[in-house]
Formats: structure tokens, sequence, C-alpha cells
């Protein structure tokens, strides 16, 4: 079940049980207590140690500030198992495992965060070492058979925000493959990725939000990342029941 938004005092929110919206701010209760993993704050908010999740370094907190619908819709449900492609060196990554597992997977959730390069493997692995739930995959987003045994049964939430040729087909290729019905999916777009006809950034975003509703998923939202990530765009869709 998820979340409830619930107030806090002093002017702070709960996103969720480990995430808190605090002053435009975003805070997620640390799974590993005394770490930061990339240099962030960590600050205590009635007794309990949180790190700050910074929105220039993620995609994903980008689009909940920026969303004009309930942010807990971007979230998957805490316990839950997910699927991240283009996990990189796994800033956000790290904050969806506070959430979805809690300090030594107490929450039972699972991520599999799938990432090409071996640089950001290497970090993801030892990331994985201190969060258990945390699942480090190195491969290409486009070749799930090769990595798609890990998933077996079909997830609820995916993330993608992958530096590949044809994100919009890999997207919806791995939504039709993992994604349940009824679950939420997330595409982190750069309008340069997909200019191959020379049109303007609105027009691209406006390409992508419709051949994304064409494919049978409902566009619940097309984020604007302007002024945490120039010319990015986050998709929010869902497939159908």
């Amino acid at each position: 079940m998820r979340d409830i938004m619930v107030k806090k005092k002093g002017g702070g929110k709960n996103l969720s049980w480990a995430i808190r919206m605090e002053r435009r701010g975003l805070w997620t209760r640390n799974a590993v207590v005394g770490v930061a993993v990339h240099g962030e704050s960590l600050r205590r908010f009635s007794g309990i140690e949180y790190r700050r999740w910074d929105p220039r370094r993620s995609k994903l907190a980008a689009g909940i500030l920026r969303t004009k619908n309930d942010p807990s819709i971007l979230l998957p449900d805490v316990g839950s198992n997910a699927l991240y492609l283009g996990a990189g060196h796994g800033t956000t990554v790290s904050h969806l495992h506070d959430h979805l597992c809690g300090e030594d997977n107490s929450q039972g959730g699972r991520i599999v965060a799938i990432d090409i390069a071996p640089r950001c493997m290497r970090d993801l692995i030892h990331l994985s070492k201190s969060r258990k739930g945390l699942v480090p995959v190195l491969g290409d987003a486009r070749k799930y058979t090769v990595w798609g045994a890990l998933i077996p049964q079909k997830v609820r939430w995916i993330f993608q925000d992958v530096a590949q040729a044809a994100q919009v087909e890999i997207f919806l290729s791995a939504c039709e493959r993992f994604l349940a019905r009824g679950g939420i999916a997330l595409l982190s777009l750069k309008a340069a990725s997909e200019r191959f006809s020379g049109d303007d950034e609105e027009t691209v975003f406006t390409k992508v939000g419709n051949t994304i509703s064409a494919s049978g998923f409902e566009l619940l939202e097309a984020i604007s990342l302007t002024g945490f990530e120039e010319q990015h765009t986050l998709f929010v869709a869902k497939k159908p029941n």
C-alpha cells in the first residue's frame, strides 16, 4: 500500500516512512547510519539521521520537487521490487534503497540496478556491500535476455536514465517485458539525445510523450527539470490494468 503524505511539525512533511520534505528540500532516512554516499549532508530529525537528497544530482529528486501531482506517485511502494536502468554511480539508487529497503533491509525491498559502465558498477558493488536488497548488474539495458532472469516476476516500478541511443524504444521494451499491469515507469530524457530531425526541444518532448501514449501507456505527467537538469524532462507513465 502506498504511503500517505503526512505533514510534520515545523513545516516538514513525510512522503514515506523514509522520505521527508523540509522547506522544499528532500531528505531520506539513512539506512547506513553515519555514512554519506557521495558527500551529501547528514542531519537528524527527531533523533533520526537523514541524508540530503540533492535534486541537482538526482533526476528523480528533481521530479519529486517539480511534479504538479502527488509526489508519492513517483515512488515505488515500500518493500517492493524495482528496476533501475542506467543506475550510474548510485546516488539516486542509494536514496531509493533508504525508502524501499531501510537498515539491514528491514522493509524487504529489492532494487535491481543495471549499468553498462564498469566504473559505475564498481561504485554500485561497493554500495551493495552495506545495503542489503541492492542488486548491481553490469549490463546493457537493451540486452535484457542477458540479465532478465534476475527479475522473475514483473515489478510495479521502473526508472530509466540511460545514455544510449533509442532511449524511448529501450524504455517501452523494458516496460512491456518487466512492468506489471497498473505499474509506474519513469523515463528521464534529454532532448538532444532524441533530436534526430533537427526539432526544437519542445517538439522533441511532445513527440516522445505522444509515442508513449500511442504505445498503450497512460502518460500521467511530463515534468520539466529545467533549473535542476537542463534540457531534461521526466516522463511518468502508467501501464493499464
